[in-house]
């Protein structure tokens, strides 16, 4: 059983999307998935889904490096709505990036990422999250 209903996959990438749903269908959970493939859509979606008095998602599966509004951009409009809100939204960081500033970067959102986790996500990954 999952500590997690509603999730949000934000990545701009469609195989990182496709590589999650099949993996997550292969590990039998019922959840309720969204993909976003930039930080503006997820967060427009958002915004809209609490002004009609819909929860925040449980879990977001968060890129950086996305066109538009990236991961860093989306984590400061969404720590606006997250504080705002009675339920806190695990956040869980899917790079791509090794890079020494980003995972540092990570580091000063602390009180938001739950984790930073290397691309390719594993089954094994999925685990540990849920």
């Amino acid at each position: 059983m999952t500590k997690y209903k509603d999730v949000y996959i934000i990545d701009d990438d469609k195989i990182v999307h496709f590589v999650i749903k099949k993996l997550l269908a292969s590990l039998k959970m019922d959840l309720n998935l969204s993909f976003f493939f930039n930080g503006f859509e997820a967060i427009e979606k958002i915004g809209n889904d609490l002004s009609s008095g819909v929860d925040l998602p449980d879990l977001i599966l968060l890129d950086i490096n996305m066109p538009i509004i990236d991961g860093w951009q989306f984590l400061d409009e969404f720590r606006k709505y997250n504080n705002a809100s009675g339920n806190k939204t695990h956040v869980y960081i899917i790079s791509s990036s090794n890079s020494i500033s980003d995972i540092n970067k990570a580091k000063e959102y602390q009180d938001q990422i739950k984790e930073y986790i290397l691309k390719p996500i594993t089954k094994e990954d999925l685990k540990k999250i849920f």
